[in-house]
């Protein structure tokens, strides 16, 4: 549509520089031709079509190109595809920031229970300095709403990830992930694996009817403030959520 209507655009500057030159319409310039000679007429119908050429460029390209870069600057926002921030939950993220909390003793990241359904969890990032900023507090307003609405303690169980560990964990199978270095938000910080305090313990089985609960309020809630749900992916990653920009991940 963009397109169209620059062209559009274009070819009516083009028409209104003809005018402009040729008020008399085309019987005056068959006058020319046959008054001057017919080589002579071609040559300066030749230079005036390049003039009226000239001038509709200098008038169509430099808001051409500014509305280009306009759209590029656009592009570095959020995807089209993006979900609508709820407008009550809006609110939370003009409020005050929040913190993040405090971490967990490396030992809740180790048990038997963790350890066989995420068996490299031990050593993952969970730094929120190394999460962007934007996506941090939307995570964290979930984190709060989760606690306050729904009773639910959540976890970060992974933030940033370097593409090294990225490709690792894709070596591991499908099973894992399909994702490798750079198509995956993990590596810009934009996305993060979060589980469930009960009792002091992590819980992330799906097989809990708690936390499957957990992970079904959690998805809406991430939603709501405009983040992508890893439970709608065909291979569904419950504990997932993603802030996506658009240009980031290299598919």
């Amino acid at each position: 549509m963009f397109l169209f209507f620059m062209l559009l655009f274009f070819l009516l500057t083009c028409l209104g520089a003809w005018l402009l030159l040729f008020p008399g319409g085309r019987e005056v310039v068959m006058q020319t031709i046959d008054v001057a000679g017919r080589s002579i007429g071609r040559r300066m119908l030749h230079r005036r079509s390049l003039f009226v050429l000239a001038a509709a460029v200098l008038l169509t390209v430099p808001p051409l190109l500014a509305l280009l870069l306009s759209g590029r600057i656009a592009l570095s926002g959020y995807d089209s595809d993006t979900h609508a921030i709820n407008d009550h939950i809006a609110g939370l993220l003009q409020g005050e920031q929040l913190s993040a909390p405090a971490p967990l003793p490396p030992v809740a990241f180790s048990t038997a229970e963790v350890t066989l359904l995420r068996p490299m969890l031990e050593s993952a990032n969970r730094n929120w300095q190394q999460l962007d900023p934007a996506f941090a507090q939307r995570l964290l307003v979930v984190f709060n709403i989760m606690k306050e609405r729904h009773g639910y303690d959540m976890a970060i169980l992974e933030g940033y990830r370097s593409p090294e560990r990225q490709n690792t964990l894709a070596a591991a199978g499908p099973g894992v992930t399909n994702a490798k270095a750079f198509q995956s938000y993990h590596q810009f910080g934009l996305a993060a694996d979060c589980g469930f305090l009960r009792d002091g313990r992590l819980v992330i089985s799906e097989k809990d009817p708690w936390a499957m609960r957990g992970y079904q309020l959690y998805g809406q809630t991430a939603e709501a403030l405009g983040l992508h749900w890893g439970g709608r992916w065909t291979m569904m990653d419950f504990g997932h959520t993603e802030l996506r920009v658009a240009g980031v991940v290299k598919h």
